[in-house]
């Protein structure tokens, strides 16, 4: 068993960790918090008051599979599309060009705002 130690995440060791089940854009429904997140990620201009913490727990909970690998890179794997994305270095909100990296990689593997909302419109 990981331990989280009061911080609410894994550890940064070479672990591995899949999300809440499969991908939820169709007939699933996101926590408020989360399509917030989501809007505020593909928002012009890019917000740069975007936090880790709160990357993690959308990722986890739209059923990502995500693996530590070395330093601050991390594999995501979610809808088909694996891609690599970074922790910040320096304190715990993304820049401009994480957060435009990040958007890049949601796009790909087909989660953005118009396309859960499309999704969740359907019966």
């Amino acid at each position: 068993m990981l331990s989280t130690a009061g911080h609410g995440r894994l550890p940064k060791q070479n672990s591995a960790y899949q999300g809440s089940g499969p991908a939820r854009p169709a007939g699933g429904s996101m926590s408020h918090k989360h399509e917030q997140l989501l809007r505020t990620i593909f928002h012009d201009p890019i917000s740069c008051n975007i936090h880790w913490r709160e990357v993690e727990s959308l990722l986890g909970h739209v059923g990502a599979n995500v693996e530590q690998l070395s330093g601050a890179r991390i594999r995501v794997k979610l809808n088909g599309a694996e891609g690599i994305l970074h922790r910040p270095h320096h304190g715990n909100t993304l820049d401009r060009s994480a957060v435009r990296h990040l958007r890049e990689y949601l796009a790909h593997a087909r989660m953005t705002p118009s396309q859960y909302e499309e999704a969740r419109a359907q019966p």
